[in-house]
């Protein structure tokens, strides 16, 4: 799949910690999904015009509004300070 945009796997082990639990339903992968969100909010897009590798756009719109409540708000902090390591 080709995708415009896509977390490295250095920034997602840097974030996996402040991910929230699965409640028994297979979650759709994390990695995919951020990156579908950065990619919808740099490109000023509707979610409904992200690309479809990065998951089905309600995915990536719950996931989004679920990431901007207050308790992950950290996730969005640690992906915008540069990588050191």
């Amino acid at each position: 799949m080709d995708v415009p945009f896509l977390l490295t796997k250095a920034q997602m082990r840097r974030i996996e910690p402040y991910f929230p639990l699965s409640h028994g339903v297979p979650r759709v992968d994390d990695r995919w999904i951020l990156s579908g969100i950065i990619f919808v909010i740099q490109g000023g897009l509707r979610w409904r015009d992200a690309p479809a590798a990065y998951g089905p756009h309600k995915t990536i719109y719950n996931r989004f509004i679920r990431v901007c409540s207050t308790k992950y708000s950290l996730l969005w902090l640690l992906l915008a300070m540069p990588m050191t390591c």
